[in-house]
């Protein structure tokens, strides 16, 4: 399967959701001629035992960890929606981001996923690598592909409750600084954030914003 085969799987005609599946990566895959991992991971789901018709899940992990955890999650129902942004590094350059190894894991993820029948209004996980935020280079020479994500990334919280989705649950560590901002508008909007590190059940809660916060102007 070439790039566009693969992009098809994660966002096949008629799926809602779809228009948020980043094309960034899976261009690479042909351009960089990616071949699947061999140490894939298949993850087991057990920090909520079915689906949940009223949530919407960010992945918020080292992107292989991610894609897998976003297959896992595709067995429950839900579709696992590739936000990933980075760019590929110039020959020679070493990047702050492996945006090889998530082009590669997309393909494993694929074979997979092409086989699981999801519903067409399924409810989304969004993709993410956590290591996107890091920022640091030491040389010239070293590449940064580091990204943040943006509202315009995701569905808006209005776009979320019309769909009847009033529950967030972020799968990582912690809260990042570009998601939490996302969030905080939709916690003032009625939704609910809960977040788990995969494993432990879903914790609420209620994000605030630090004084530094309060007086940073809004990113378009």
């Amino acid at each position: 399967m070439n790039g566009k085969d693969i992009f098809k799987i994660y966002a096949p005609n008629g799926a809602k959701w779809i228009d948020w599946v980043r094309p960034v990566p899976f261009v690479a895959i042909d351009i960089y001629n990616r071949k699947p991992i061999s140490d894939w991971c298949d993850r087991k789901i057990v920090f909520i035992k079915k689906y949940q018709q009223d949530s919407a899940i960010f992945v918020d992990l080292p992107g292989k960890e991610s894609i897998e955890f976003g297959i896992a999650l595709s067995y429950l129902g839900y579709r696992p929606i590739p936000v990933f942004n980075g760019t590929d590094e110039q020959q020679g350059c070493i990047a702050t981001n492996n945006t090889y190894l998530i082009e590669s894991c997309l393909i494993n993820g694929s074979e997979i996923l092409k086989n699981i029948n999801l519903k067409n209004d399924a409810n989304p996980a969004f993709l993410l690598d956590s290591y996107r935020i890091n920022r640091y280079r030491s040389k010239e020479s070293i590449f940064d592909n580091s990204w943040d994500l943006y509202k315009q990334d995701v569905p808006s919280a209005e776009y979320f409750k019309q769909n009847n989705i009033d529950k967030i649950i972020v799968i990582g560590d912690t809260i990042n600084q570009d998601i939490k901002k996302i969030l905080l508008n939709f916690q003032s909007k009625g939704i609910e954030i809960y977040i788990t590190d995969g494993y432990a059940c879903p914790k609420r809660i209620i994000l605030k914003k630090t004084i530094k916060e309060k007086f940073e102007k809004e990113e378009i």
